[in-house]
Parts: C-alpha cells; structure tokens; sequence
C-alpha cells in the first residue's frame, strides 16, 4: 500500500531518480485528496531538483496539469516528479500537479500549485 501525506516535498519513489537531482525543499500546507494545495521551493539556475505528492492514502493517478513557463518539469513515477530551472535564467516560475486517490481525510483530485524561487 502507497501511503503520502501532501507537502510535495520529499520523494519516496517508486523508480529510482538520478542521484544528480536533489530533493526539492518544500514549503506547504499538508492536506488530504480533495483539496486544492500551493507549495513553494527556491531552486539554482540549471539545477535539478526532485518532490511527490504525498498525500495520506491510496494515490490512483497523477499528472501535470499546467506545465511551468520556463523550466522543465517531468513525472518520473506516481508519485514523483523533478523540476529543472533553466539555466541562467533567475526569477520565478509556476506549474501545477495533481494527485487524486481515496484517503483518511477525503477523497477526490488536488491541483497542486507549486512557485518556483529560482536563484
């Protein structure tokens, strides 16, 4: 059983992610599926940087359902997903992820809106 709880912050991969990419530090206010969430993280110019969702309970399907502006943004499984900035480039950018499972706490699709800080 896949067991989250929402920060998109720190992976627990199910597929290994490149060692090159470290894990993003998020700022955000954990949830459960069914509500809508905002996350911040700072990242540096032409780096990598990796976070899931992590929600309490059963994740069924992910996605990305905006893509960011500037930098790249990929789903490396259910539950993970990297974000690199462009490099030379500093300022913000945004995207958005969702998550939807059956949890403790509720049940349904969390749009994730995460703002990037890239320095």
């Amino acid at each position: 059983m896949w067991r989250f709880s929402v920060l998109a912050g720190v992976a627990l991969g199910l597929v290994p992610v490149s060692a090159r990419a470290a894990d993003c530090r998020v700022v955000g206010e954990p949830s459960g599926f069914g509500v809508d969430m905002t996350a911040f993280f700072a990242v540096r110019s032409g780096e990598t940087c990796k976070f899931p969702i992590r929600i309490p309970g059963m994740m069924a399907a992910s996605g990305i359902s905006q893509k960011p502006a500037r930098g790249t943004l990929r789903q490396v499984n259910i539950t993970t997903f990297t974000y690199t900035a462009p490099r030379g480039y500093r300022g913000s950018d945004t995207f958005a992820i969702y998550g939807s499972g059956q949890g403790p706490y509720g049940s349904g699709r969390s749009v994730i809106t995460v703002n990037a800080t890239i320095q």
